[in-house]
């Protein structure tokens, strides 16, 4: 079967293909792949009489962390998230429920997840234990960090569109840098990782400004390129101080200051030049995406980012148990074939997850009924229309805050059940009030 009939494109993409900026669309879909295969290179595990064992690619061989700079692509989710909610903002549009719009697309298919695992996890607790399903569980849910993160970020969006210079868009970057850099002292002067929280939405607002700012055609390629300069450098001289890890993703070790959980303004310099060399790339890259082939490989991706993002790690499981079986681990990482089993495993894992994707990804475009409903129409000016938007966008940014605590403590017990509660009573709320 051809795979254009095996996997269709869109209509809702290729509808609008002639006016979409493609590049978002690439840079999205290229830093989801080396999401995916980083982490499948980054994982060590193999089981033998003692148990399940799991390591750490970069504990094991830290040599290996200045690759992080180059892996550590989660910027340019944000960036694309910027970009994309600046293209689809109207000024007029009521902000609760252009919200939860944005809302609907990104939690629908979260929803078949949390299903999915909290089923899972009553199974595992009956047939494994308590323990295992408790290790279980504060796995399954660690990357949903990132949907809870961009509910609020995204929010600011409406507001971001008000800067309508270059030197504005530049002002609003270095504030939140200098913010970032205020809250690190606060965590260096406390000695607590929890007092850094708010860097994950100062840091990560940072890249959606320069989304913004692109979308608004604030940002020039050349001007562009010489911020991505500047601020490679600044990172480079910051990490020389020996203050922060090099690493930008986690290494499973606990010694030194971890860069991103929660994020510093290491992870904020990093945000700034990756976001602004994507800028200067963004016209080659675009034109390259108007090619017949190229386009339809990333429709089709784009059309399920969400499934590609949420069950990767479930498919890097069962292709790295699956080689287990035969003895094919990849472990040792002084064994002299390990470099072969990862290579190997990534091919195994390629495989899984087409498949995955191929059962999966139409649930990312099957409506829920109510949920998926139009929220209120623009023009809504009443006053009291005008207090359940509100409502409505502040209850996304409260579910937001729910859902990253759920990442953070996992589905292990109430610290992370409460938070979950809360995360759908949120997101549910805020629909009923945008109706």
């Amino acid at each position: 079967m051809p795979l254009a009939k095996l996997l269709p494109a869109p209509s809702s993409v290729t509808a609008d293909a002639g006016d979409r900026d493609r590049a978002i669309d690439v840079a999205r879909l290229s830093a989801l792949v080396v999401v995916m295969f980083g982490h499948c290179a980054l994982l060590l595990a193999t089981i033998d009489s003692d148990g399940l064992w799991i390591g750490n690619i970069l504990g094991e061989l830290p040599q290996l962390t200045p690759i992080t700079w180059v892996v550590q692509v989660m910027p340019l989710f944000f960036f694309a998230g910027g970009a994309a909610a600046a293209y689809g903002w109207h000024p007029g549009t009521p902000w609760g429920g252009w919200l939860v719009s944005r809302a609907q697309r990104l939690c629908r298919p979260v929803f078949w997840y949390l299903a999915f695992w909290t089923a899972a996890l009553v199974v595992a607790r009956l047939v494994l234990g308590g323990e295992s399903a408790d290790r279980l569980g504060r796995e399954c849910v660690a990357l949903l960090w990132f949907l809870g993160v961009y509910l609020v970020v995204i929010a600011f969006v409406p507001l971001l569109t008000r800067i309508r210079s270059t030197g504005g868009a530049a002002a609003v970057v270095a504030l939140l840098v200098a913010v970032a850099a205020g809250v690190d002292q606060i965590r260096f002067a406390v000695g607590s990782a929890e007092a850094g929280v708010g860097n994950f939405l100062f840091v990560w607002l940072i890249p959606v400004v320069i989304g913004v700012a692109y979308a608004r055609r604030l940002i020039r390629p050349v001007g562009a390129l010489a911020v991505a300069v500047t601020a490679f450098a600044a990172q480079v001289l910051l990490a020389l101080t020996q203050t922060y890890e090099v690493s930008l993703v986690t290494t499973g070790s606990s010694h030194g200051v971890s860069n991103v959980s929660p994020p510093t303004v290491l992870l904020a310099l990093h945000c700034i030049w990756m976001s602004c060399v994507f800028v200067a790339a963004a016209g080659p890259v675009g034109r390259w995406a108007q090619r017949p082939r190229v386009w339809y490989v990333v429709a089709v991706g784009n059309s399920g980012a969400m499934t590609l993002y949420l069950w990767h790690i479930p498919a890097i499981a069962v292709a790295t148990f699956a080689l287990n079986a035969f003895g094919l681990d990849a472990y040792d990482v002084h064994a002299p074939d390990f470099w072969a089993m990862l290579a190997l495993r990534a091919a195994v894992f390629a495989v899984v997850m087409f498949v995955t994707f191929l059962l999966l990804s139409p649930l990312e475009h099957r409506r829920l009924p109510w949920w998926d409903a139009p929220v209120g129409a623009a023009g809504e000016h009443s006053g009291r229309a005008e207090v359940r938007s509100v409502v409505a966008g502040v209850l996304i940014c409260v579910s937001g805050v729910a859902m990253l605590l759920v990442a953070k403590n996992g589905l292990a017990g109430a610290d992370g059940w409460v938070p979950l509660a809360c995360f759908l009573v949120g997101v549910l709320a805020a629909r009923a009030c945008a109706s």
